[in-house]
């Protein structure tokens, strides 16, 4: 999984950032170019082009959604995407429900942890149980005149036997 998420774990509201940091867009960009992105329909739908050099599966309850681009692939459910991936690294990007979901199927989180609270977000991601991830790595990256917010980029590495009898 990939996000970035606030202190209080806001995500996003009305389907859009509640923040502009260029660094950590770059991040994943590096991080997630030339793999497969999963993502629900939503977060699809926020982009405002297709994200290049990547593909993407779009998570839809709707059996009947479809997109007319070859680098798109609809399914409609998360482990339908996963089986598409196989053995490849892939990423889920989002947003609050499909991060929910691929929580216990993940073996990564790459979280960008925005210094600050955001009150009036409607999507959030899930609490990091600490019982079954583990901090690996973590780069702060202060204020600067690009960025009004100080973020730090966090690593997690599921735990070996996390989720095993849940």
């Amino acid at each position: 999984m990939i996000a970035a998420a606030a202190e209080n774990n806001a995500l996003g509201k009305d389907n859009d950032l509640l923040w502009h940091l260029p660094d950590d867009f770059k991040r994943f960009k590096k991080l997630t170019s030339g793999h497969k992105i999963i993502m629900g329909r939503k977060t699809y739908e926020s982009f405002h082009k297709l994200l290049p050099n990547r593909t993407h599966i779009i998570i839809t309850r709707d059996q009947n959604y479809s997109v007319d681009y070859d680098e798109c692939i609809v399914v409609h459910s998360l482990n339908e995407a996963i089986d598409l991936v196989g053995n490849e690294i892939a990423f889920i990007i989002g947003g609050g429900e499909i991060y929910e979901q691929a929580e216990k199927k993940s073996d990564k989180i790459e979280l960008t942890r925005v210094h600050g609270i955001f009150e009036d977000a409607d999507t959030f991601f899930p609490e990091i149980d600490e019982d079954y991830w583990v901090l690996t790595k973590q780069e702060f990256h202060p204020t600067d005149e690009k960025h009004k917010l100080s973020f730090t980029y966090l690593t997690y590495i599921k735990k070996e036997n996390a989720f095993k009898n849940l």
